[in-house]
């Protein structure tokens, strides 16, 4: 089953907190994101390593976002 945004934040906000140090990271990120079991925390994880490499490779583009400007950063009112 994919994942919501709620979820991705929750799961974003869980690795902030919860770094490669901590001896039960997977566990505690699946906690916070809740209904996701630890393999499927450690799976998403994975995924989203392999996107950064292929953007930073240049294999993707940078998504999109609404309201962004050039390489993804907002533009101010003062800058158009």
């Amino acid at each position: 089953m994919g994942w919501t945004r709620e979820e991705n934040r929750r799961f974003e906000d869980a690795l902030a907190v919860h770094g490669p140090d901590d001896p039960n990271r997977w566990q505690h990120v699946a906690n916070a994101v809740g209904g996701k079991s630890v393999e499927e925390v450690k799976m998403h994880y994975e995924i989203l390593q392999e996107d950064v490499i292929r953007i930073e490779r240049d294999q993707i583009p940078l998504p999109r976002y609404r309201g962004a400007g050039i390489n993804g950063r907002q533009i101010d009112n003062e800058q158009r």
